[in-house]
């Protein structure tokens, strides 16, 4: 509920935004950058701690609601290492660069939940785009949607360089 509907005074915690959801069993695989960034994120709210008193107890429980979700991400964390990966296909933490019939390059790497942005071409290995790249050599095709058609690209090259 957003604070604009809660009544004035009330002691009733700001609504704490959950993290991006992990599907049950499936591991939390991060790239090394995400995992620091994770730290980054841990000490950037330890050091943004309310200061407790009365009047600041939503906002302690509710920076509590935080660092405890982003420490249980943390502590379940698998970094994957990419050298241990086949570098002839798309794996995690790939970027693989896409090619239209008309030229068009589109990029994308694959990364962790807490580190997709897909804006920035970093698409978690959950998504519908991962699975579909995922297994895929230089040279392959792949059907995807772009702007609502369907657009076949040719995977035109693996890279597992950190960023």
């Amino acid at each position: 509920m957003s604070r604009a509907f809660v009544k004035e005074g009330s002691t009733e915690p700001p609504l704490v935004v959950p993290r991006a959801p992990l599907p049950e069993g499936v591991p939390n695989y991060v790239t090394r950058r995400g995992l620091s960034e994770l730290q980054r994120e841990r000490a950037l709210l330890d050091a943004a701690r309310p200061a407790a008193s009365v009047d600041d107890g939503a906002a302690l429980v509710a920076h509590h609601a935080r660092l405890s979700a982003l420490e249980q991400r943390i502590a379940s964390a698998v970094s994957v290492d990419p050298g241990a990966l086949p570098h002839d296909e798309v794996r995690f933490s790939a970027a693989v660069t896409l090619r239209d019939a008309a030229g068009n390059e589109r990029r994308y790497r694959v990364v962790g939940v807490d580190e997709a942005d897909p804006g920035s071409g970093r698409v978690a290995f959950t998504s519908p785009l991962a699975r579909d790249l995922t297994g895929k050599r230089a040279g392959d095709t792949v059907t995807l949607r772009h702007h609502g058609a369907l657009t076949e690209y040719e995977i035109v090259g693996i890279d597992y360089s950190e960023e």
